[in-house]
Formats: structure tokens, C-alpha cells, sequence
């Protein structure tokens, strides 16, 4: 990894950081202004059930407990920050220091609320006797009390804030992974597409150099002949290579300068029959998907015998599906099912369509072979993430 993309990484890496605490601070600001509401609505509402005229001054306004909450803001951003880079792990160990910092932000609300009341210049009007008939907690005899039930409100609001924050940063951190594992598999994907590709190229380029090779000795211009069409096939080859998908019609093209290269050494046996590219669908499929069969037809159908041999292509189209054919008449196939061109077409499919692409190899009586790709019929060119989960339109 070179220097840029490294510095384009790290840049990437600290903005998605600075983009998941400003999520944060959204969710813990929603959270503190639906306290602070819910706190002065129920502050009003209770003096109400005491003083339904409203006339009497009970409890602190709303003004002095809006105040409170706003100071109390930066004290809960504090520890909340702080609480989610101390951790709970070890626990025997994190433990207290979480407790210290609930502790701490609750015990601070009290105290508050009487500097925003002296800031507002509001008092509540309950130090007559008469005004402290049936509510007991009022007075300065009670005030420990009310301190006390005011940290514990506090302290419950503040785990609620912690555990909102908490969950909120491990969804984060779950669709991160979710990002980052989906990132990895489109990479790993392409890089067995590409590395599937390349095998590609030396083993065909080995079986055309040995079909050259056993023409120089007895028909030089003839293998002369063969290294230009050589050189156009291998320029094919390397721009099909270079991506996923290619037109059905290029993909044909292929093939046919393939079949009349191996043509030209088995002129007298070899006979050919490819379909007419002006009734080919306007279709895409895997690039080379249709090379190791042909490959596979003309290499072990011509072996071992001396007879005449037929190799066709045939394309079928549906309304979703697309079935290619190749087919020779001797019946031959390669020794082992799991050849390196036959597994090559197989696991292509299976990136590129899961179940949805499939390779049938079949025997016809009395003496044939075909081999049968069958794929979802696409009208563009797709990704195989695209494609595994839908057909074309």
C-alpha cells in the first residue's frame, strides 16, 4: 500500500469517527431535551395538584429548571464521554469508576437548581408553616431528603442516558463490521473472479502453442497463418480478462476464432456450426465462460480417434434464463469431471450467481456430449452481488 492510499485510509478511518460522535451527541442532545421538557412539565403539572389557582409559588419555575438542565448538559456530556472510554471491562475494575461518574453528575443537580434559581432570581413561597400543610418534605428540615430523591431522579435519567449512548455505539460499531465484512467479500470475490480469469490464459495459450507447433514442421504459411490469429485471439483474451461480464456476441466471436484456429489443424475431421450473431440475444454473461468447454470439446473429442468430429454452439433464451450449448459428437469428455477448465466454469458461476448458475454435463445417445451453462438471462452487465439476487428485467 502505497503512502496516498494509506493517508486517504487514515483520513477515511477519522471521518467516519468524527461523523459516529456527532451521531452520538445528536441521540445524547434529543435525549436531554426530552428530559428537560418532561422534568418542567411534571414540575408545573404537580404544583398545579397542590395549587390549582395557581397562586402560591411551590416549587422552582420554569425558567430556573430549564437553566438547571442546560448546565447540567456539558456536566452530562463529560461523563458520558468519559464512562464510554473507561469501559465496563474488567469489571471489578471499571465498575467503581463508572459508579464515581453517575455519582458525581447526580449529586451535582441539586446544587444547580439552587444557582439557576438565584441566576433567575426565583424563590419558591413555602416558608410559612400554613404553606407546608400536607406536604411534609418542604422546609429546611427536609432538605436532605429532597436532595436525595433529586439525585436518585438524576441518577436513573443519567443511566438512561448511558445506555442509550452505549446501545446507539454498538449498532455503530455492528454496521461498521457489517460495512467493513461486505467490503472484504466484494474484494475477495473480485480477486477469485481475477485470479479465475488468469488461469484462463496460460492454459489456453499452452494448447494453441502446441496446435502452432505441430504445424510448422509440414505447413509453415499455415502456421504463420495461425500466429495472426493467434495474436488477435490473445488480445481478446487479455481485454476479456479485464472484466466480469461481456456481450453474448463477443463471447460468440470468441469462440468462432478459438474453433477455426483448431480448425486449421483438423481441416479433414473438425467441422463447426455457431450460431448466426444476428439472432443472438442482446445479452451479457461471465467473460470466457464459454472457453474451457470448447476447449475442453475440441482437445478431448478429437483424441484418441480418427473420426470426424461435429462441435456446435447453441444459445437459448427465455424470459429469465439463458441456456449455452456446446456439444460434440463423439461423446468424449476429459478424464476427470474436476479438470482445471470444467471446475473454472463452475466456481465462476457460483461467485457470479450462487444456485442461480449452473453446468450440465451430459452424455446423448448413441454417441454425443454436451455440456450445458443455464444463467439468468441479464440485460446489462452486472456485479456479482447485483446479480446473485435478481434476474434481468
Amino acid at each position: 500500500m502505497d503512502i496516498a492510499t494509506q493517508a486517504t485510509s487514515a483520513l477515511q478511518v477519522r471521518d467516519r469517527a468524527r461523523l459516529g460522535l456527532l451521531a452520538q451527541l445528536a441521540v445524547l442532545t434529543t435525549f436531554w431535551v426530552y428530559v428537560t421538557v418532561s422534568n418542567v412539565l411534571y414540575a408545573h403539572n404537580l404544583s398545579l395538584s397542590f395549587d390549582p389557582a395557581g397562586t402560591r409559588h411551590l416549587f422552582a419555575s420554569w425558567q430556573a429548571r430549564s437553566l438547571q438542565h442546560l448546565l447540567l448538559y456539558p456536566v452530562l456530556l463529560l461523563c458520558v464521554q468519559l464512562a464510554m472510554r473507561i469501559g465496563w471491562r474488567p469489571l471489578p475494575r471499571r465498575a467503581p469508576l463508572q459508579v464515581v461518574l453517575a455519582l458525581v453528575f447526580a449529586l451535582l443537580a441539586s446544587p444547580l437548581l439552587g444557582v439557576s434559581e438565584h441566576l433567575v432570581g426565583d424563590k419558591p413561597q413555602m416558608t410559612q408553616p400554613e404553606d407546608r400543610m400536607g406536604m411534609p418534605w418542604q422546609g429546611p428540615q427536609s432538605e436532605l431528603p429532597l436532595r436525595i430523591a433529586s439525585a436518585t431522579n438524576f441518577l436513573l435519567t443519567y443511566g438512561f442516558a448511558l445506555a442509550l449512548v452505549s446501545g446507539f455505539s454498538l449498532y455503530q460499531q455492528f454496521r461498521d463490521s457489517e460495512l467493513r465484512r461486505a467490503a472484504l467479500e466484494r474484494a475477495w470475490t473480485d480477486a477469485r473472479l481475477a485470479a479465475l480469469r488468469m488461469q484462463l490464459s496460460p492454459h489456453t495459450l499452452f494448447n494453441l502453442l502446441h496446435t502452432i507447433r505441430g504445424q510448422i514442421g509440414w505447413d509453415p504459411q499455415a502456421a504463420q497463418n495461425m500466429v495472426v490469429q493467434l495474436g488477435d485471439l490473445l488480445r481478446r483474451l487479455l481485454t476479456a480478462g479485464e472484466t466480469e461480464f461481456t456481450p453474448l456476441a463477443a463471447e460468440i466471436e470468441f469462440a468462432r476464432l478459438y474453433l477455426e484456429l483448431q480448425q486449421q489443424r483438423f481441416a479433414d475431421r473438425l467441422t463447426l456450426s455457431l450460431p448466426d450473431p444476428a439472432s443472438l440475444p442482446q445479452a451479457w454473461v461471465p467473460s470466457l465462460i464459454l472457453q474451457p468447454l470448447i476447449e475442453n470439446a475440441v482437445v478431448h473429442g478429437l483424441a484418441g480417434h480418427s473420426g470426424p468430429v461435429t462441435i456446435s454452439i447453441k444459445v437459448e433464451s427465455g424470459a429469465q434464463q439463458l441456456r449455452l450449448l456446446v456439444r460434440n459428437t463423439t461423446g468424449t469428455i476429459s478424464s476427470s469431471r474436476a479438470g482445471i477448465g470444467l471446475r473454472n466454469v463452475t466456481e465462476r458461476l457460483s461467485v457470479h450467481f450462487a444456485e442461480r448458475g449452473t453446468l450440465l454435463l451430459q452424455t446423448e445417445p448413441p454417441s454425443a456430449w454436451s455440456a450445458i451453462v443455464q444463467i439468468p438471462l441479464l440485460l446489462e452487465p452486472a456485479g456479482p452481488a447485483a446479480v446473485t439476487g435478481s434476474a434481468a428485467p
